[in-house]
């Protein structure tokens, strides 16, 4: 499937403005996605992480958030965006921000790399290869966990189909990501569903845990680990 591919610059200066628009009915708080997939983050990785990576990091929403999460680590923020980067920069001073596809992109191993709604943005022809370049950049013992937009949620297509910076978008099943995962030489060793209950709902959120199983989730997200 041939579609055009977006370009992030344009959406820089609203995005969580038309984030609100699409996710409103859900939270008007866009900060409360990035919190939480920060938190299952925080809860899947066991070890004291030293180097943690967000690859596609955007405008840096995610990154205090991680910061919080990892206060010993250093935080590093990639993507291909240098408009996006400007902002992360301005919005979290003391982080490292790379542009992907320059020759400072190469950084090294790092302990976490944390993705959240990137890969349906990837071509499906370059996603085996991104991946690959992923497991390059992670440490032995490392681990990777990725969200993606969940395509058998009806409700997610929809937001998917109306959103302007989602166009570009070719939804991935957890099958397809976790194959992807494991050619690249990646070890999956969980996923779950997630984002069942909107916030205001508060004395359902214990549910979440219980309902990973669930192919109703907003979102879904696959944990792997590099291979020691």
């Amino acid at each position: 499937m041939n579609k055009s591919k977006v370009d992030f610059d344009e959406f820089t200066d609203n995005y969580n403005s038309l984030l609100r628009d699409s996710t409103g009915f859900f939270t008007e708080s866009e900060a409360y996605f990035a919190r939480y997939k920060v938190d299952i983050l925080r809860r899947e990785v066991s070890s004291n992480a030293k180097r943690v990576l967000e690859y596609g990091c955007g405008i840096g929403r995610n990154i205090p958030f991680l910061r919080a999460a990892f206060p010993e680590a250093k935080i590093t923020g990639t993507d291909i965006s240098n408009a996006s980067l400007d902002i992360a920069r301005q919005e979290n001073p003391g982080v490292e921000f790379f542009t992907e596809y320059s020759e400072s992109s190469i950084l090294g191993l790092y302990d976490v790399i944390f993705i959240a709604g990137v890969f349906h943005h990837i071509p499906p022809v370059e996603r085996a290869r991104v991946m690959k370049m992923l497991y390059q950049r992670l440490a032995p013992g490392g681990t990777i966990l990725i969200f993606e937009h969940n395509p058998y949620n009806p409700v997610t297509r929809k937001i998917v189909n109306d959103c302007p910076y989602d166009k570009d978008a070719v939804l991935l099943k957890p099958s397809n990501l976790k194959n992807i995962l494991v050619n690249a030489g990646f070890s999956v060793s969980n996923y779950s569903y997630c984002l069942f209950v909107p916030p205001s709902f508060s004395l359902l959120l214990p549910l979440e845990t219980k309902l990973g199983w669930l192919p109703l989730g907003g979102q879904y997200w696959v944990k792997a680990n590099h291979a020691r």
